[in-house]
């Protein structure tokens, strides 16, 4: 139970990862609120409305959390919006795209951040984790591609890269005021992908598996917790190993 009480926002709690992390927080005692656009507000049910595209939509999400709950103890920054020709070829990536996509990806974070610690502030502190991923770390490895017909996203690199170290601003800003920001960066999950990709990345990893998405949430609820109060500014990287070779 060692995030008991705990009033916890996960974003894109719908999804793969975020569904995890929402069960995972609620298995240890915290109170998970997912705040994803396919919502329809009902806390009751621990689900609320929220489009972090938009600067409004996030307000909102924080106020109604508050609201209910009196405080916000911590957010997990775990949405993944983005436009249908995200995973073009570099060569191929228009401008309009791009500024949607680092917008969408980036600067929503940077926001939610921002509003979260504003609501954390008048509480005391509280505990961020931002999700990012061995790419913002290393270099791609394109051989994985090969034979697959798939492509990896060309700004992703530097969306991630950027919220890793955006995440060690805001630790060192706030740490004073008892607000902790970390980063979990997972490797490749598993989601049914093409089977040429899955033997070529579980050839490569050193525990030779793809990761799961119950490898990556209790590090984040390891993070959120007072188990980790002494760690801030941290990339806590979740790969099977990938990027200790």
């Amino acid at each position: 139970m060692i995030l008991k009480d705990k009033v916890v926002i996960v974003t894109g709690g719908n999804g793969l990862l975020g569904r995890e992390m929402l069960k995972d927080i609620r298995i240890k005692g915290g109170v998970a609120v997912s705040a994803d656009i396919n919502n329809e507000t009902d806390l009751e049910k621990g689900i609320v409305f929220c489009d972090i595209r938009e600067l409004d939509s996030i307000k909102k999400t924080i106020d109604v959390v508050v609201r209910k709950y009196g405080r916000l103890d911590a957010l997990v920054n775990n949405a993944y919006p983005r436009t249908d020709d995200w995973a073009c070829d570099f060569l191929e990536l228009k401008e309009d795209s791009l500024k949607t996509n680092v917008d969408w990806q980036l600067n929503s974070y940077v926001l939610f951040c921002q509003q979260a610690i504003k609501a954390m502030l008048k509480t005391g502190g509280g505990s961020i984790v931002n999700i990012a991923s061995i790419y913002g770390v290393v270099g791609n490895d394109f051989t994985i591609y090969e034979n697959t017909g798939m492509q990896t996203a060309s700004p992703y690199a530097a969306i991630k890269g950027g919220i890793i170290n955006f995440t060690r601003f805001l630790a060192s800003k706030y740490g004073k005021d008892n607000i902790r920001v970390n980063t979990v960066s997972p490797g490749g999950i598993f989601d049914h992908q093409n089977e040429n990709f899955v033997k070529a990345y579980e050839h490569k990893v050193p525990l030779k598996r793809m990761g799961n998405p119950d490898d990556i949430a209790p590090a984040v609820s390891f993070l959120l917790s007072d188990e980790a109060k002494y760690i801030t500014g941290h990339n806590l990287i979740a790969d099977g190993g990938w990027t200790a070779i």
